[in-house]
């Protein structure tokens, strides 16, 4: 008896072992991602955290905003240092975005699973898309409050409702809707991710208080270490190379998540039917 306690016990340090090993991998791959590509780069943190550590859509989504927000403050500090942040401007845009946040933030959790995860595949393929065919937007020097305040809540929504800083869709928000120059669009995008993040995490309180903080640490740690590599990685090798090839495998992620979670959907209908 003793003896199969003991080997059960050793199983399931093993499994935990390895769980601890597989955060740490997918966190710096994420890191190395965000770091190359800055915009977009954390988009691979929910489909990692759903797919190779076994978390439910809804605490996945809730574990990437906690991402989301360190990862984006390590990088809005150095952006800061820089000069190439407009605080003014972003605090607006992300103004615009904190109801939106907080209302999309609490609703997600009480969507059905499947239904979460296609939504987020359909936004993660959009991702990919912009990617493969990126283009520099075209500066405006004309500002609309009202266009930047639709926009800013649109992205509010977006960052509340799947866990994603949306980064690939407010550089370009920034720069054609309130005129900030490309050069301060990404550090200026990083204030309005943060602010999102936060207020949409604080929406999502008690499914946060529940997550399971021994795998998001390491995940974490390695993210935020792997986002300086990407930074040097960026340097060695060229912008458009590193976005086709993230833009490819963005792409094939959000077309399995879509199939696996049409699959499961339909399992789903099909044992409600019978039932």
């Amino acid at each position: 008896m003793y003896a199969a306690y003991g080997m059960h016990a050793a199983a399931a340090t093993t499994v935990s072992t390895a769980a601890f090993v597989l955060a740490l991998l997918a966190g710096g791959l994420v890191g190395l991602a965000l770091g190359a590509l800055g915009a977009g780069g954390s988009i691979l943190t929910v489909p990692a955290l759903i797919y190779l550590l076994g978390f439910s859509p809804a605490a996945a989504t809730t574990a990437g905003l906690v991402v989301v927000i360190v990862t984006s403050v390590t990088a809005l500090l150095a952006h800061a240092r820089a000069g190439a942040v407009r605080w003014r401007a972003g605090l607006l845009f992300a103004a615009a975005g904190v109801l939106p946040a907080a209302a999309a933030g609490a609703l997600s959790a009480r969507l059905p699973e499947a239904v979460l995860t296609l939504l987020f595949a359909a936004l993660a393929g959009l991702a990919a898309l912009h990617m493969l065919r990126r283009r520099a937007p075209r500066e405006n020097g004309a500002v609309s409050v009202v266009r930047a305040a639709g926009t800013g809540a649109g992205l509010g929504a977006v960052t509340g409702f799947l866990g994603v800083g949306g980064g690939f869709l407010a550089v370009p928000a920034l720069v054609t809707v309130l005129a900030v120059p490309m050069g301060a669009a990404v550090g200026t995008s990083l204030l309005v991710i943060v602010a999102n993040a936060a207020v949409a995490l604080v929406a999502r309180a008690h499914s946060a208080a529940q997550l399971d903080w021994a795998l998001i640490a390491p995940f974490l740690a390695t993210a935020v270490l792997g986002a300086w590599d990407g930074r040097r990685l960026a340097v060695k090798v060229s912008a458009g190379a590193l976005r086709r090839v993230f833009g490819v495998v963005l792409l094939v992620v959000a077309v399995a998540m879509g199939v696996m979670a049409g699959v499961t959907a339909g399992v789903t209908a099909g044992v409600t039917a019978v039932r």
